[in-house]
């Protein structure tokens, strides 16, 4: 969306110029000078946050010595700037044109100001020319100087290089003795021969068969590039105040567990991002200092505030659920607004299923992740496709129709409990060919990793299954609608009260559901030739207190039917609170919502979630009614935007200030999905994929936490000059090699 200049008589818009554009200041004694020197009596009224938010005034109106260019990327004012070169006269020449930019009448007490002011302003230029002119007396950077900072773009070069296309640091040895040179210096060598100047001046004389940089300073050049493009998108978060906190599965880097983080948020383009910002270390303490480290990093480290925080999610599998749950409940004490919400692209099922606490449950969701593992390779799934042919071998129709569900990431799909159970009995047969082996198909790793058989073959594992895809087909349809379009969330939203009611129903006639899925269980593990049994370990206990016998089905329903199904009910209810869900029927702003509903909607009623958040929370149930009007009214020719994204990229929306501004807020929440701005992949092209692409494509071994971090964000605008600045600054005193000293003490030697 254009920004349009606010100054009267200027017509400048930021599609139309290379000029830059620049907000009024959020200090109000700043600001109200900027207005004064406008001459605009319409802006008066309005406070600091809303002109900031709002409005700009181009560079055409600032003397150029106010004006600076830090980088091709970024022009910014100094502190001091002031506007105040404005055309206030052009209008006099055509005095019945109306003008929406009124020009203020001054008073002399005005005017007295504006000359007082002007002066004051012209003495600081003054001041600043002649320290500009005093530093450019002073002599230049030597040649020695310019050589090293040349001698360190290269080096950045390389290294950006090395992230983007993901190629890892370290190489192969066939012994520790053995000397072989990593990728970087591989690639310092290369741009040497292809005649980097810089370069081999630096190492022309330096031994062919040593490191040309150590561990430590390779580390330093890493971290100076990791930062300088955080810091590029922490500008855009804090451009775009809200955002809301992402994290992913835990990995590990040199033995040490971290847990990705990402930030969402919608930039001054009006476009939602989610963005990999760092890693930060997991560690070994309890949830309380997860949170502190986690509130360190964003408000001390990054410069954000947590009350700007409006939702966060957590993707997390395994011992490390329970902890991030905890997380999410302590950051929600402590900032409301912080709703936990689950991720966009993670089902719902899964989610609530990876929440629950019982081990037999964790047991199945943990076999999910080795089974998905496991049949990544191509000789895998090639050998579970025979073993369904052969169990169906009478009905081919099924067959297919079951190859088709496990043929791409079935066990990351809203239905994955009803395919599991459907594709049981061959995947145990395809799993003992593949430990039998007698074809020497498949290589040692694979056969080690395919002994996890035995749990398939556990009549508690196939209750559990059982249970699970009968409680979660409730939720299923759902889930579906939560990562749908605009409409369908909306949906779902409203769908709530049922799916709990649904829920309620089963728990209140327990007895009666249990009987049904327990034969279900039982008929399949007669299918299978798996004996009904009860655990063992549940067994010994019960002898231990000299406790009498359970039958098979009780112990079912009382620890496995019942848990789960009040497990899940619960964390329904914690997951979608009042402030989720009245954020969710917000979505009827988006104009297609509202056209669905008639425009016969009632945003007004949940919209005090976000009161404090609008420029101009008083104005809102006027507004919300011309922005009915609006489309209600509309030409026929006119069609109706579907999504937030859509209708934020309207040129007229910056006159519904609100509405903007709310739009922007439920777009930062991670439970709606990412929509594409037509300049990626889209939906294929997030930073969580590109994440996991690096991971499946490096070797583990070669797993680098900073390299991660380039090759996620190479997309990214840097500037290496920025960076050769910045390591310069931090780390001074590799800039001067005393050479000559060396040599000195060499010869006393």
């Amino acid at each position: 969306m254009p920004n349009f200049c606010a100054a009267p008589n200027c017509t400048r818009k930021s599609t139309q110029s290379d000029l830059a554009f620049f907000r009024f200041p959020r200090d109000p004694e700043r600001c109200r000078i900027w207005v004064e020197n406008c001459r605009r009596a319409d802006l008066e009224a309005k406070t600091a946050d809303q002109l900031n938010k709002h409005y700009r005034l181009c560079a055409k109106h600032f003397d150029p010595g106010m004006v600076c260019k830090t980088s091709p990327y970024r022009t910014v004012l100094k502190d001091t700037a002031i506007p105040t070169i404005f055309d206030l006269t052009s209008h006099l020449k055509n005095p019945h044109t109306r003008h929406r930019k009124r020009i203020k009448e001054l008073t002399e007490d005005d005017i007295q100001r504006m000359k007082e002011r002007q002066l004051a302003a012209e003495l600081s230029s003054k001041v600043e020319e002649e320290s500009t002119n005093t530093a450019d007396d002073e002599p230049q950077l030597s040649a020695e100087e310019k050589e090293y900072r040349e001698y360190l773009r290269s080096l950045f070069e390389i290294l950006l290089l090395l992230g983007k296309q993901g190629i890892p640091l370290t190489v192969n040895k066939a012994s520790e003795t053995e000397f072989k040179p990593n990728n970087f210096q591989a690639l310092l060598d290369y741009s040497m021969n292809a005649g980097d100047a810089a370069l081999r001046k630096r190492f022309s004389t330096t031994a062919v068969n040593t490191e040309y940089l150590s561990s430590a300073q390779l580390n330093q050049l890493l971290e100076v590039c990791e930062n300088t493009v955080r810091e590029e998108m922490l500008m855009e978060v804090r451009e775009s105040r809200f955002f809301s906190l992402v994290t992913g599965e835990l990995v590990e880097f040199s033995k040490e567990k971290y847990l990705p983080l990402f930030l969402r948020y919608v930039n001054q383009q009006n476009l939602t991002r989610e963005e990999l910002l760092d890693f930060l270390p997991f560690g070994d303490g309890d949830e309380c200092a997860l949170v502190e480290r986690l509130e360190a990093q964003l408000t001390e480290r990054w410069g954000l505030s947590m009350e700007d925080c409006r939702g966060q999610a957590h993707k997390a599998s395994g011992t490390s659920t329970i902890k991030m749950k905890a997380v999410a409940v302590l950051l929600m004490e402590k900032y409301k607004f912080a709703v936990h919400v689950p991720c966009s692209y993670m089902p719902l099922n899964i989610h609530l299923a990876n929440n629950l606490p019982y081990p037999n449950v964790q047991v199945t969701m943990e076999t999910l992740r080795r089974i998905a593992k496991l049949f990544e390779a191509p000789s895998t799934q090639s050998e579970l496709e025979k073993a369904i042919d052969v169990h169906h071998q009478k009905s081919e129709d099924k067959a297919s129709a079951l190859k088709e569900a496990c043929a791409s990431r079935w066990t990351e799909q809203h239905n994955v409990f009803d395919v599991l159970l459907d594709v049981l009995p061959p995947l145990l047969l395809c799993m003992d060919n593949i430990r039998e082996n007698d074809d020497g198909l498949f290589t040692a790793p694979i056969v080690a990793s395919a002994y996890f058989s035995e749990i398939l073959a556990d009549f508690e594992f196939i209750v559990t299954i059982v249970i699970l895809k009968n409680v979660l087909t409730f939720s299923r349809a759902f889930g579906r609608n939560l990562q749908g379009e605009t409409l369908d969330v909306f949906a779902a939203a409203n769908s709530l009260t049922a799916v709990l009611h649904s829920l309620n129903e089963v728990n209140d006639n327990i007895d009666v559901y249990h009987e049904f899925w327990y034969e279900e269980a039982i008929s399949l593990a007669s299918l299978m030739e798996i004996p009904v049994s009860i655990p063992r370990l549940f067994l010994r206990k019960q002898r231990s207190i000299d406790a009498g016998e359970i039958q098979a089905e009780l112990y079912f329903k009382e620890y496995v039917t019942v848990p789960v199904i009040r497990g899940i009910m619960q964390e329904v209810e914690d997951m979608f609170s009042d402030t989720h869900l009245n954020a969710l029927k917000c979505l009827s702003l988006v104009p297609a919502v509202m056209g669905q509903m008639k425009f016969n909607t009632m945003e007004e009623n949940y919209a005090d979630i976000y009161h404090s958040d609008l420029p101009s929370p008083d104005t809102l149930p006027a507004e919300l009614h011309c922005w009915r009007i609006k489309w209600k009214h509309r030409g026929k020719e006119v069609r109706l935007p579907t999504s937030i994204h859509e209708t934020l990229q309207l040129p007229d929306v910056k006159f519904f200030p609100n509405v903007n501004s709310f739009l922007k807020v439920l777009s930062t929440l991670p439970v709606l999905k990412l929509e594409s701005d037509g300049s990626s992949g889209g939906d294929n092209d997030t930073a969580s994929k590109r994440l996991q692409a690096y991971f499946d494509n490096t070797p583990v071994k070669n797993w680098h936490r900073s390299l991660a971090m380039l090759h996620v964000n190479s997309h990214v605008k840097h500037d290496l000059d920025v960076m050769v600045d910045k390591y310069c600054r931090l780390y001074p005193e590799d800039e001067v090699e005393p050479e000559e000293p060396m040599e000195e003490e060499a010869a006393t030697n």
